[in-house]
């Protein structure tokens, strides 16, 4: 994908400091509570995938879009490698019991479209696997919007220079190195493989029904607050009129007395 002049000035732009960040994030917090509060009143159904470059950040998008909205009703998918028995079943059948009712978001934190991408690229799948898919895949979609679903779907891209100095990271920090997985590793000379395998499911399964939306992330904070705001755009919420709530009174102490010691206290080194 070649840049565009948005991307290019955007790129200028220093990094979002965290404390703009907050700042920014704090409002759109508060629209995702009213979106949430319509989504349970109006039983709405409404799928989130992402999708993108290793160290795009989607695990951070999901955070942030989830950190203030309840697991109750926001609920994040993120599946393991498929069991024997999955191998073994139709491709899309263990997302569908994962599909929301009324009342439920559900982020897919990768989805279907592994097939398009990783399982393509390392070849855990034939070429007749992902023509199939390819395929198949828009059909599926209309099947979930034709049910009453709204579906999201976006990919996060980063350029190589980030995504070389994120892996870096990860090796480096102690506090990252969980996320380092062999396959990143296995992965990352395959750049432009990725690209190609992305370029096609994009060609494939870009519908009027379903598109995909890209969001870039070389810098996370602002690529977070981007995507919040897409998101947010196309949902047709309406925010609901907060009850006036009083605390009411609390009872008195009666004969109640403070117990000299509570067992097992905690130390406090802080």
């Amino acid at each position: 994908m070649g840049k565009t002049k948005k991307q290019n000035s955007a790129e200028d732009r220093p990094r979002m400091k965290q404390r703009e960040f907050e700042k920014l994030v704090k409002p759109l917090h508060g629209e995702l509570v009213a979106m949430q509060e319509w989504v349970k009143s109006s039983g709405a159904k409404i799928v989130i995938v992402f999708e993108g470059r290793d160290t795009a950040g989607k695990g951070g998008v999901i955070k942030a879009l989830t950190s203030r909205v309840s697991p109750r009703v926001f609920r994040v998918v993120a599946l393991p490698t498929p069991t024997p028995r999955e191998k073994s079943q139709m491709y899309v059948q263990r997302y569908v019991p994962h599909l929301p009712a009324a009342g439920e978001v559900v982020i897919f934190d990768r989805s279907w479209y592994n097939r398009a991408g990783v399982e393509r690229v390392m070849g855990f799948c034939s070429d007749e696997d992902v023509k199939k898919f390819l395929l198949m895949a828009p059909s599926f979609e209309r099947a979930m919007v034709d049910s009453g679903i709204i579906l999201l779907k976006y990919w996060l891209e980063v350029d190589a220079e980030q995504q070389t100095l994120r892996l870096q990271s990860r090796i480096d920090d102690p506090r990252k190195y969980w996320k380092l997985s062999d396959l990143d590793l296995k992965s990352y000379s395959r750049w432009y493989d990725y690209s190609r395998a992305r370029d096609e499911m994009f060609r494939q399964t870009d519908t009027a029904w379903a598109p995909w939306f890209v969001a870039h992330t070389n810098d996370k904070k602002r690529g977070w607050l981007n995507v919040m705001t897409h998101i947010l755009e196309q949902i047709p919420y309406e925010p609901l009129k907060q009850p006036d709530v009083m605390l009411p009174k609390r009872q008195g102490p009666g004969d109640y007395e403070e117990p000299a010691y509570l067992p097992r206290e905690i130390p406090e080194p802080y």
